[in-house]
C-alpha cells in the first residue's frame, strides 16, 4: 500500500505469534491487490478503465468498503472523497521546488472530475459505475485503516488478546500491554515529528493522524498542506495536524483528512456530533483544539 505496517502481539509462544503475525500480514496483502491502483488488474484500476462506458462487477468487500465511503463524503459534504483519483497531480509536487500556487481557475478545473455523487452502485449486481470519463477513485484515505482493522480482526480470530496494529501512523490496538497497562499513544509534536507533545492512553481504539508537517510547500512564507479542497483544487492551510480517535482505524483514517480540509471550527464541531469520536488538532500557530470528550496528558 506503500505504507509500512508494523505488528505488535502480546504472547508467550514465541513460534505461534510469528505464525498469527504471518497471517495478518497475508490479510493486509490480500487486501492490497484487491485496492491498489498501481496493479493493472486490480478491480479499483478496473472500475476506473470504464469510467463512463459501463459498470463494473465488483467483490462485495469491495463494493461495500466504497458504500462507506460514500456514507464519509455525505457526512462530510465532499471534504472526505475517493474520486479524488483524477485531480491533475501535475500541478502539485509539495517540494522546495513549489515556489507558487496554480491560478485559482487552473486549481478549479484539475478537481473538475472530482464528485463521489457520480459514482453509481447497484446493490443487487454489486457493480460500481463512475459516470464521468476520466473520473478515477482511489483508497488512499480509507484503504490502510481498514487493511488495519482487518489485521487486528484476523489476530483476534487466531486468539490474540492483546496486541496493535500500525499502519503508517494509523493505530488499531485492543486488549493491553505486557504490564496490564492500556497501550499509550504519543501524539507527535507538528514541527518535529519525533518528539510527541502528548500521549493518550487507549485500549481497544484505533487513532489516526493527518498533518502538514512531513510533506508540504512554502509559498512566500506560508505552509501549504499537500492535502488538496477537493472543492477548489488548493491546498488547506491553518491546520498542522489532525488526530481522530475512535473505535475503527477505517473510520479514524477517512475523518482525519475531511477535519483538516474543514478547518477547526467546522472540523471540531462535526466530530463533537459524533458518537465514540474524538479529535485532537494543532492549528498554524501551535494551538490546541480539542473534542469536549479527550483528555491529554503531558
Amino acid at each position: 500500500m506503500g505504507n509500512r505496517f508494523e505488528i505488535s502481539v502480546v504472547g508467550d509462544n514465541q513460534h505461534l505469534a510469528e505464525e498469527q503475525i504471518d497471517a495478518a500480514v497475508a490479510e493486509i496483502s490480500r487486501i492490497e491487490k484487491l485496492l491498489t491502483t498501481f496493479s493493472d488488474d486490480s478491480q479499483t484500476n478496473e472500475i476506473n478503465r470504464n469510467a463512463g462506458i459501463e459498470p463494473v462487477k465488483v467483490d462485495e468487500e469491495v463494493f461495500n468498503l466504497i458504500v462507506r465511503s460514500l456514507k464519509i463524503s455525505s457526512l462530510t459534504q465532499g471534504s472526505f472523497d475517493i474520486t479524488y483519483g483524477s485531480i491533475d497531480k501535475s500541478l502539485w509536487n509539495f517540494d522546495v521546488n513549489m515556489k507558487t500556487l496554480p491560478d485559482a481557475e487552473t486549481a478549479k478545473k484539475s478537481v473538475s472530475l472530482i464528485n463521489y455523487q457520480n459514482v453509481i452502485l447497484d446493490p443487487e449486481r454489486t457493480t460500481v459505475f463512475l459516470k464521468e470519463k476520466g473520473m478515477r477513485i482511489g483508497f488512499g484515505g480509507i484503504g490502510k485503516g481498514y487493511a488495519a482493522d482487518r489485521a487486528k480482526y484476523i489476530l483476534q480470530q487466531l486468539g490474540v488478546n492483546n496486541g496493535i496494529v500500525n499502519a503508517a501512523g494509523d493505530l488499531a490496538t485492543w486488549g493491553t500491554q505486557p504490564n496490564g497497562k492500556p497501550w499509550t499513544i504519543a501524539i507527535a509534536a507538528p514541527d518535529q515529528s519525533m518528539t510527541p507533545f502528548s500521549t493518550l492512553n487507549i485500549s481497544n481504539m484505533a487513532i489516526a493522524t493527518s498533518g502538514n508537517y512531513e510533506k508540504y510547500a512554502v509559498i512566500n512564507g506560508k505552509k501549504y498542506s499537500h492535502t488538496i479542497d477537493p472543492k477548489t483544487g488548493l491546498p488547506v492551510a491553518g491546520i498542522k495536524s489532525v488526530s481522530i480517535i475512535c473505535p475503527s482505524a477505517e473510520l479514524a483514517d477517512a475523518m482525519a483528512t475531511p477535519v483538516m480540509v474543514m478547518g477547526v471550527k467546522v472540523g471540531l464541531d462535526l466530530i463533537n456530533q459524533l458518537p465514540q469520536m474524538a479529535c485532537v488538532i494543532i492549528d498554524d500557530y501551535n494551538q490546541v483544539h480539542r473534542t469536549k470528550n479527550i483528555n491529554l496528558k503531558n
